[in-house]
């Protein structure tokens, strides 16, 4: 299937353009709004290249997960012929607009609409922030290689310098009119005229506004900086708190949330034919002036409030600090709930100077990376070409660019286990960094001594923002640390349950067979296999035998897709009537799943079965199976596996069907499953022909 093929793939899958009722895109995601979102076809989208992932929202919401190709995939789509006319990105006042929530496969689908207002205040802090994404990311690219040029000697640090003051005034716009900026994106979001939203922020950032103050207190840039303070001036007979604003987000947020009510309101009662003068007169004076006297000063110290903490926190309990960061994030960020985190690092630089969460954040980021890392590794040993291209994508959006989201949408959030890996990583990244940050403290612009790392630009964790950390080296040991820990942990311990193992090699080999003399899959898949090959001639193979006592059914009727796909080869479902597990054959025993639901066996002359014990039941976590072997063990047929309440499986909500496959089914002349029949345990349900 060709580029273009996928492209109209997608619009086909999500029930057609008919289906579409608006379209947008955010920095890795297609934001769609349908009609009927019963209409989707999940499997078809799963098995388009360009898809990382899809998950329904709430209602007919629907996100498709692209990475960093997005926006060209969105071009791509609106100038289909069948898109003609789509009104995507446009703000209807009578259609809700698409969500942009921050949703990260089942992670997001397990805490969604369990209280919306929370859900929409994490959207409105996500979208309030993540058009602006780029420019953030830009800026912190330039404030590294200034860094980076000055402690090489190849600039001097000298603000003199008319060079390196230009250079600064292009990364210092993006956050001195960041207020702006945040206000424009957050009333577009709540469906105000976006101008609007940035004129009223504007007004407070003016030479006029800043006259207002104590014109000796601005002169200080000490004081205005760590205070942001400016004093008290008396207008209209009012006292009025003066602060600088320049580069605050929590001023903004809560402007426009208060414009939103006013401008809604005043709507209502304007006539539609004047509503374009008085709509923005009345909403410009009123929110101007509550912003002046209430709102701003309220923001201000709210900002300041959040960071003192955080700041009391990481002097007084360091090393709790930077554990907990790195142990958090991974939590955090599938949810949407580390935009609040990202306000506080801006509010920290333009409070204090500098921020210090940034250093324990790329702690997790890079062991984020590092689990990537591994799972390359691990598709590159096992021939795994889809799963090669996803992480190598993944891996450079990584640590060229520190976006988190290639790797957990298209990997971490599929592979559960990837988890509790990469979760290692993370807290011996953070000890690291507790430990060095306690031992060689920073002495930030203020003179003050801080324990920890710290950074006086707001930077997206990569390999090319290194260099604006203060103790670089400490930040640099830190995040090498947890990326190769992370990755050692995925490579060591793999981060796929044994069925997605036999999934993955059963892909590799079909992939294989294309390749191979006009694609021979039979041949392919012994030649993938040849290195698991017995070293000595065995007695063949001619039958499995049903692992459970039941009735057999074919895979097509077992209830599991993945299964009825013949992904991990032909086989029968049994549908249970005991508990006993016991070996389809004799042999030795390649995998044991922890949680007893699935084993794998080889035969002596290279037959591969696989047992699943149940649809779903890995998410039993052990519940109800007590195991009889371990890895590695040779067993005969008939011998018990395991042992499994069926009452508590059923109780669990998940099917008791048993699966049993031949996983190299490809090399085999042929494999008869025998169905529709009552089976005790040790029956023949798979003739075996080699």
């Amino acid at each position: 299937m060709s580029h273009q093929d996928d492209i109209k793939a997608i619009v086909t899958s999500v029930g057609g353009a008919a289906n579409i009722k608006s379209l947008t895109h955010c920095a890795t995601r297609l934001r769609f709004e349908l009609n009927d979102a019963g209409k989707v076809d999940n499997a078809t989208l799963d098995a388009n290249k360009l898809v990382l992932g899809a998950v329904q929202q709430s209602g007919d919401r629907y996100q498709v997960v692209i990475g960093g190709q997005v926006a060209s995939v969105y071009e791509q789509i609106m100038h289909l012929p069948e898109m003609a006319g789509l009104g995507a990105g446009t703000v209807d006042d009578n259609a809700d607009e698409p969500t942009d929530a921050e949703v990260k496969a089942a992670a997001r689908s397990k805490a969604r609409g369990k209280v919306a207002w929370l859900d929409s205040f994490f959207e409105y802090l996500a979208d309030s922030f993540r058009p602006i994404l780029g420019v953030l990311l830009g800026a912190s690219i330039i404030i590294a290689i200034v860094n980076l040029c000055i402690s090489l000697g190849l600039i001097p640090n000298d603000t003199a310098t008319t060079g390196l003051v230009f250079v600064q005034a292009i990364w210092k716009g993006v956050f001195y009119f960041l207020p702006i900026m945040v206000a424009y994106n957050a009333a577009n979001k709540l469906k105000v005229d976006p101008w609007l939203g940035g004129a009223i922020m504007g007004m407070l950032m003016t030479p006029q506004f800043a006259s207002l103050s104590d014109t000796k207190t601005w002169g200080d840039a000490v004081k205005c900086v760590k205070n942001t303070t400016l004093g008290t001036a008396t207008v209209f007979g009012l006292p009025m708190q003066l602060s600088d604003y320049s580069g605050n987000v929590f001023v903004p947020l809560l402007m426009v949330a208060v414009l939103a009510v006013v401008y809604h309101g005043l709507k209502k009662i304007i006539p539609d034919s004047v509503q374009m003068v008085f709509l923005p007169f009345f909403s410009m004076i009123i929110v101007g002036a509550l912003t002046a006297f209430i709102i701003g000063p309220i923001g201000v110290w709210a900002g300041n409030g959040l960071g003192a903490g955080l700041a009391w926190m990481n002097t007084h309990a360091p090393f709790i600090f930077a554990i907990a960061i790195p142990l958090l994030y991974p939590f955090l960020v599938p949810l949407g709930l580390h935009w609040p985190l990202n306000a506080l690092m801006i509010m920290n630089i333009n409070t204090l100077g500098y921020d210090f969460i940034q250093g324990p954040m790329g702690v997790w980021n890079f062991a984020c990376f590092g689990a990537t890392a591994g799972v390359l590794f691990l598709s590159i040993r096992d021939k795994d070409k889809d799963m090669r291209q996803t992480s190598v994508g993944a891996l450079a959006a990584g640590l060229l660019g520190g976006v988190s989201e290639p790797s957990l949408y298209g990997i971490h959030l599929r592979y559960k286990l990837i988890y509790s890996r990469m979760l290692v990583g993370c807290g011996v990244g953070g000890v690291v960094i507790a430990v060095m940050g306690w031992l060689f403290p920073a002495t930030v612009a203020s003179g003050e001594t801080v324990h920890g790392v710290t950074t006086t630009a707001f930077a997206f964790t990569s390999l090319l923002t290194v260099p604006v950390f203060n103790q670089m080296w400490v930040y640099g040991v830190s995040i090498a640390v947890s990326f190769f820990t992370a990755m050692i942990m995925i490579i060591m311990l793999d981060y796929r349950t044994p069925e997605q193992k036999a999934e993955a090699k059963a892909r590799a080999a079909a992939q294989s067979a294309k390749a191979v003399n006009g694609g021979d899959a039979a041949t392919a898949t012994a030649a993938v296999a040849v290195d698991d090959a017995p070293a000595a001639a065995a007695t063949a193979t001619s039958a499995v035998f049903a692992p459970i006592a039941g009735h057999v059914v074919s895979l097509d009727d077992a209830g599991d897709p993945v299964f009825a796909s013949r992904a991990l080869g032909e086989g029968v479902g049994v549908e249970p009537v005991d508990g006993a597990v016991k070996a389809p054959v004799s042999g030795v025993l390649q995998t044991v799943a922890e949680t007893g639901h699935a084993f794998g066996l080889k035969t002596d002359d290279g037959v591969e079965v696989l047992v699943h014990v149940g649809i779903d039941t890995v998410k039993m976590n052990g519940n109800g199976f007590v195991v009889n072997v371990a890895k590695g063990d040779r067993v005969n047929a008939g011998d018990l596996l395991a042992t499994v309440d069926l009452d508590e499986v059923k109780k669990a909500g998940f099917s008791t069907t048993t699966l049993v496959t031949v996983l190299n089914t490809a090399a085999l002349k042929s494999v008869t499953p025998k169905t529709d029949v009552n089976v005790a345990a040790g029956d023949e349900v798979i003739a075996i022909e080699q």
